[in-house]
């Protein structure tokens, strides 16, 4: 059973409460991941809804098998009968599973299935929830609180069901929302699925509104911060829907958020994030949360989750806020808890990413593919991020493998999987010609080249919408297909181009790889642009010299900017000390960024530069501790303006404009934490 401090109104213990008395030592001795279940609590028959709660056990237990990698057995155990599907928690806990399933596969049937079950507890929900207040009581309401039909008061008249059906309606919300949003082929869907997101934050901001209200009178009449008549389970859920729907406004552009606050929504990430730690009682403080699974919520492990990604993923694009140390401690006590874990495996392998250790990543997400077989689905995850984590170490043949198993198997984006194949092939297919590779068992240079061909003529035709609109990275790689193709078969730095765009040159060890290999292949390209002596009729048939000396000195810029100035979060390793000085790389970067800017207006197609040029060396000067030029270069970016032309010259949109804005927009944010 799980300790809660839930009572009944009449003093005496509900089904929630445990025998903490008997077992306080016991729980006291035993690690604080220690899981509670070894076998399946029993689930009383027939269903009543007055004992729904009764149930959590049940789901607690469903949920520890999917998080230890038991995932068919989790929901096996979930929808083994029909009368499961009718239990409050049962019904929601199996639309999660389903919910997971179809993010990550895409695929239109696991989609289509998600949303099924997903409406299903929604409606399981709503059988649940407090009936809808009678006109008379709802004008009642706006005299007297108890009436009310949607405030604190609304919540506090419930029974202890009616406010956990309340929230699994609103969590059903939003995994139907969610899986909604990836699935609808229309604007008309998409707008719809937004509306029943706002209808799932007011309902979360309601709940936090009341367990806050509660735990103010619980303190003032001299009892315990937390109301303890409010049991555990409930707690983190409102945390983890109140946390996560403040942390999703945070991320929104400053323009659009202005507009979301006229609204009453509020974006406070520094609260979220409190709140997401608050479920598990984590803190910067101690290296161990202050909750353990004995007293967690049944909400506490998807809080831990969200936390991770935010800090590990979310923070490839934002910056404040983010703690990469308490990720890992969450990471390393969830993985005492679920050693065969995948997600937590996945969370180890980012982290060891984002701290520049591309090695011990793969190492992780490997071990991620070898602990479970049941969700094949949940590898091609490992191999999307093994693909960046071998660019990072510029292994071209194993990036190559793990991109051509996702362009067998996996569904999200065929397009991607497709050009990360191709630049791997012409990428060998140059280090073949030069000599300092043979070929004796594998392929040609010519075979190489072939197939890069194919599949760059494949690319465009392999792209798809999501809620209507195009994947932005797609749109890139598109363009770049069709450029290879007018040029004759032939792009300038594409896998190094590839490796900026996933941040993996941010996070390669910067003598063996940046300064060694990365380096010596923009040197090689610049050497061969220098050969037309600035003429460019006189490179490659005439075509491309602009862009192509742009995207060179640009990414020479990017390499030189991290073997200056690391990332902040990255573990260096002494014996990676670039031959370069910090001044040296320091100055180069800035040189090449400026001749991005001085020849953009030469550029035919590949306008981003120009706009990444300026974010680039606004985060350079940030490193330098000048801020003041930083901000100007990040303001250019979001200005509008169109910077790499003339006022008489072509104007446009560019490549991933949006990601860009969102990053810059971030950065202007973080300036004085110094974690550019």
């Amino acid at each position: 059973m799980i300790l809660t401090a839930e009572h009944s109104q009449n003093g005496s213990p509900t089904a929630l409460q445990t025998d903490t008395a008997i077992h306080e030592k016991s729980n006291q001795e035993r690690p604080s991941y220690q899981p509670v279940y070894s076998s399946p609590p029993p689930v009383r028959t027939p269903y009543d809804p007055a004992d729904a709660l009764e149930d959590l056990p049940g789901i607690s237990y469903a949920l520890e098998l999917f998080l230890s990698s038991k995932m068919v057995e989790s929901e096996d155990y979930c929808n083994k009968s029909d009368e499961k599907k009718e239990r409050l928690y049962f019904a929601t806990g199996y639309g999660l599973i389903q919910c997971v399933k179809g993010l990550m596969s895409y695929e239109d049937e696991d989609l289509l299935a998600g949303i099924e079950h997903t409406k299903q507890g929604n409606l399981v929900a709503t059988k649940h929830r407090k009936k809808a207040a009678s006109i008379t009581s709802r004008l009642a309401g706006y005299v007297v609180s108890s009436f009310n039909s949607h405030g604190v008061g609304f919540i506090k008249s419930m029974t202890d069901v009616e406010r956990h059906a309340e929230l699994v309606y609103a969590e059903s919300l939003f995994e139907k929302a969610l899986l909604g949003i990836v699935y609808s082929g229309d604007w008309l869907a998409f707008i719809k699925e937004a509306l029943n997101m706002r209808t799932t934050i007011t309902v979360y901001r309601t709940l936090l509104k009341f367990v806050n209200t509660m735990d103010a009178e619980s303190l003032a009449n001299g009892g315990p911060p937390e109301d303890p008549s409010i049991d555990a389970h409930f707690r983190s859920g409102v945390y983890l829907g109140a946390g996560m729907a403040t942390l999703i406004l945070s991320l929104l552009p400053q323009k659009l958020l202005t507009i979301v606050e006229l609204f009453g929504y509020k974006g406070d990430r520094k609260e979220a994030l409190e709140l997401l730690c608050r479920a598990g009682g984590w803190s910067a403080d101690s290296s161990e949360p202050a909750v353990s699974t004995a007293q967690e919520g049944v909400r506490r492990t998807i809080c831990d989750m969200a936390l991770m990604i935010f800090h590990l993923v979310l923070s490839s694009f934002t910056f404040d806020g983010v703690d990469v140390g308490m990720a890992q401690k969450i990471i390393d006590w969830n993985l005492k808890r679920y050693p065969n874990g995948v997600f937590f495996l996945f969370g180890a392998g980012r982290s060891s990413l984002v701290r520049s250790q591309p090695r011990r990543a793969i190492s992780f997400y490997t071990r991620a593919m070898e602990v479970q077989s049941q969700y094949r689905n949940l590898h091609h995850i490992s191999f999307w991020e093994i693909a960046i984590a071998t660019l990072a170490l510029w292994d071209l043949k194993d990036s190559l493998e793990s991109w051509k198993v996702l362009q067998e198997e996996a569904t999200w984006s065929k397009a991607i999987y497709s050009y990360g194949m191709a630049v791997c092939l012409l990428e060998l297919a140059d280090i073949i010609d030069r000599g300092n590779q043979e070929s004796k068992s594998g392929p040609s240079s010519k075979e190489m080249r072939e197939q890069a061909a194919k599949l760059m003529e494949q690319v465009p035709s392999l792209r798809q919408k999501i809620a209507g609109k195009s994947i932005p990275l797609e749109k890139f790689v598109s363009r770049k297909a069709r450029k290879f193709t007018s040029q004759g078969g032939r792009l300038a730095l594409p896998a190094l181009e590839l490796a900026y765009l996933f941040l993996a040159i941010a996070h390669a060890p910067r003598k063996s790889v940046q300064e060694t290999q990365m380096l010596s292949e923009v040197r090689r390209s610049q050497a061969i642009l220098d050969k037309a002596n600035g003429d460019p009729k006189k490179y490659k048939g005439g075509k491309g010299y602009w862009d192509d000396l742009c995207l060179v000195k640009f990414l020479e810029g990017i390499c030189m900017r991290y073997i200056a100035y690391p990332d902040p979060d990255a573990e260096l390793d002494p014996s990676e000390e670039p031959t370069m000085s910090q001044e040296e790389a320091d100055k180069a970067s800035e040189d090449a960024f400026n001749a991005v800017l001085k020849n953009g207006p030469m550029i035919e197609l590949d306008h981003y530069l120009v706009y990444n040029a300026h974010y680039e060396l606004g985060r350079l000067y940030a490193c330098r501790g000048n801020t003041d030029t930083a901000k100007m270069h990040f303001d250019l970016v979001l200005s509008g303006k169109y910077l790499e032309v003339g006022p008489s010259g072509k104007k446009g949109r560019y490549s991933l404009e949006n990601a860009l804005h969102l990053r810059t927009h971030a950065a202007v944010e973080a300036l004085h934490q110094k974690r550019l």
